[in-house]
């Protein structure tokens, strides 16, 4: 049995996987969007991206035993592809090209995200030189 469903239609708003829990798939976006966030400790929500038609989230947890790393939510309606492990490795074998094309992509996810750390870490470092600092002696007593 082909484990590929024919669809599935997200609402606008709704949880497609949460950040923190354990997945066996990913999903390739028919149509519609969808928003990637993350969740801080500070109850914050970030957003990271939104993809749409031909995108495709979820791949790390068919590569990787580790729980969700962000929430995707349904901006607007959304129709969705849903593909597991053996599924994507049997399409990998009819088109080895697709291995390539997924790499690729994440590979500009990577980049972008070190694009906007770099720019975090350059504010922060801008605004820390901008605050008053206390000298903190190494040894205690010693001011």
């Amino acid at each position: 049995m082909d484990n590929t469903s024919l669809g599935k239609i997200y609402k606008d708003g709704e949880i497609i996987i949460r950040q923190g829990e354990f997945g066996e798939c990913m999903y390739v976006i028919q149509s519609g969007m969808v928003q990637v966030i993350t969740h801080r400790l500070e109850g914050k929500e970030v957003l990271i991206a939104e993809l749409g038609e031909g995108d495709f989230f979820g791949e790390m947890a068919l590569f990787e035993k580790e729980a969700r790393s962000a929430t995707v939510r349904a901006k607007g309606e959304v129709s969705l592809i849903t593909i597991d492990k053996k599924t994507l490795l049997r399409r990998i074998q009819q088109d080895p090209s697709l291995a390539f094309r997924i790499v690729e992509k994440m590979s500009a996810r990577i980049r972008k995200l070190d694009e906007k750390y770099s720019r975090v870490t350059a504010n922060d470092r801008r605004n820390w030189d901008s605050r008053p600092r206390r000298w903190i002696s190494p040894t205690p007593g010693l001011k």
